[in-house]
């Protein structure tokens, strides 16, 4: 019979202690935390910006030390065992331990050194690297990292406080309990190609958008719930023609015919479309929606990331002046 002292080989407890501190790595318990939650090592490898072989290697030296399976394959996922669970559940202790310890001594060194870490989703890539440059203009000395990813991996990493705060859409949908400060208006605007015979009309309605090929992004984006819930309102539904996986790639389909669509303004900051795309107007657009500023309720702030939050608010005329110069822009076309 083993007691508790003992593992199944016979050791005592001490000598596996002693064995897995002196073996794991702490990559390989951030490897593993990552492949539990996003139930791949192919996206973990993606988010640690590691080959999947290199992932494969170190969970098998992890597994290794353990002395016993981590992972059982189920269909194109992986879940973990009842050892994988018990080293995941240490993992985020440790790991949260760690991110802690940082954050107490980014705020004795104050802002003169230490590190940042901003996630945002897609969207918010077209305003986001402005802000932390100008705050790196101001603050030399804090190294500062940006993850622009999906609505659906954002929420992830909130859950997993992988990051120091976030810029965010409609945090009552992430279901998460989260602390939310406003940044930036973000409003949905309907567009289609400068030659379509809806451009200038006026008070277009949805009825009749809805007999336009529409294209939207994939199930999970926010931005395609917001239009979906529009089209609801009025008991209709999109006429989806094609599903695309970014904003640059629905651009793209607009100008070459393929239909119209409804994006995020800030996707059209920094050219407005190049004088090839024109907003329509339509009865209950835009959609106005907002960006916040967002981490999870409860969890403490270094200085420098209320540095960083202060900072970025202090942005929001900057932000909102950009979106009306590109209101401007696609106004122009209809115009004439």
């Amino acid at each position: 019979m083993t007691t508790s002292s003992q593992t199944q080989k016979g050791l005592p407890q001490s000598e596996i202690t002693g064995r897995f501190v002196r073996h794991a790595t702490l990559r390989q318990l951030q490897l593993l935390e990552a492949i539990v939650r996003l139930g791949s090592f192919t996206r973990a490898a993606e988010e640690m910006f590691l080959t999947q072989p290199t992932v494969s290697m170190q969970i098998k030296k992890l597994t290794d030390t353990v002395g016993t399976p981590l992972f059982l394959h189920v269909g194109r996922n992986v879940e973990p065992t009842d050892a994988g669970r018990e080293v995941y559940a240490a993992c985020r202790t440790i790991l949260r331990s760690l991110t802690d310890l940082e954050i107490k001594l980014a705020d004795l060194k104050g802002l003169k050194s230490g590190h940042f870490r901003l996630g945002v989703i897609t969207t918010a890539k077209y305003f986001a690297p402005e802000i932390l440059g100008a705050f790196c203009d101001q603050f030399p000395g804090i190294d500062v990292s940006l993850k622009v990813t999906n609505r659906e991996r954002i929420i992830e990493r909130m859950a997993a406080s992988d990051d120091d705060l976030y810029i965010f859409g409609e945090p009552a949908h992430a279901g998460l309990d989260v602390e939310a400060t406003f940044l930036a208006p973000n409003p949905l605007i309907v567009l289609a190609r400068t030659d379509h015979p809806l451009v200038g009309q006026s008070g277009i309605t949805m009825e009749r958008l809805a007999k336009e090929r529409f294209l939207l992004r994939e199930p999970g984006s926010g931005i395609r719930d917001s239009i979906v819930r529009r089209f609801a309102e009025q008991g209709l539904r999109p006429n989806v023609r094609m599903e695309l996986g970014s904003n640059e790639a629905i651009k793209h389909a607009i100008i070459a015919g393929l239909g119209i669509s409804a994006l995020s303004l800030h996707t059209l900051t920094l050219d407005g479309g190049a004088g090839r795309l024109a907003m329509l107007d339509v009865e209950g657009f835009p959609i106005e929606r907002t960006w916040y500023l967002v981490h999870p309720k409860g969890r403490d702030l270094s200085t420098i990331a209320k540095a960083f939050l202060a900072f970025a608010v202090d942005r929001e005329r900057e932000i909102t002046a950009s979106l009306e110069r590109t209101y401007d822009l696609l106004r122009a076309p209809s115009a004439g």
